[in-house]
């Protein structure tokens, strides 16, 4: 069995952002040479998330609206968890967005339903974040 690690770093301008990470996970599938097999890729960092979902702008911005609504990042005062940090929302967000995606892998691609695309949500931005691409198989 062959193993494949890598981190994907992203620079996050804004306090929440969601990117498409499928084109960099498929290079990552592409460097592998693994045909068949199971990939995994994972936030590192407890207010970032990944997931799959559809690559659709009104669903972002329902997410965005849903997420803020559930877990507002104001007033700061509202968290115990903000004593000595403003991101309490944020870990709310990655709890409900969840930490990592497997995607199954078969003839070197990744088995999808349609309009399924990978995504690092980022709700606590402004400096560097990675996710880590982990790829098993044969």
């Amino acid at each position: 069995m062959k193993s494949y690690r890598k981190e994907l770093w992203f620079e996050v301008k804004k306090r929440r952002e969601l990117i498409n990470i499928t084109p960099r996970l498929e290079e990552c599938l592409k460097e592998s040479n693994i045909k068949e097999g199971l990939l995994l890729c994972n936030a590192m960092h407890i207010t970032s998330s990944v997931f799959i979902n559809d690559d659709e702008p009104g669903l972002h911005h329902d997410f965005e609206v849903w997420l803020e609504e559930l877990a507002p990042e104001k007033p700061y005062s509202r968290y115990r968890h903000n004593g000595y940090e403003d991101n309490a929302d944020a870990h709310l967000k990655r709890t409900i967005m969840g930490r990592e995606v497997v995607v199954a892998i078969t003839d070197g691609k990744m088995d999808f339903g349609p309009w399924e695309q990978v995504f690092y949500g980022e709700f606590d931005g402004k400096r560097k974040k990675r996710v880590l691409v982990k790829i098993i198989g044969e």
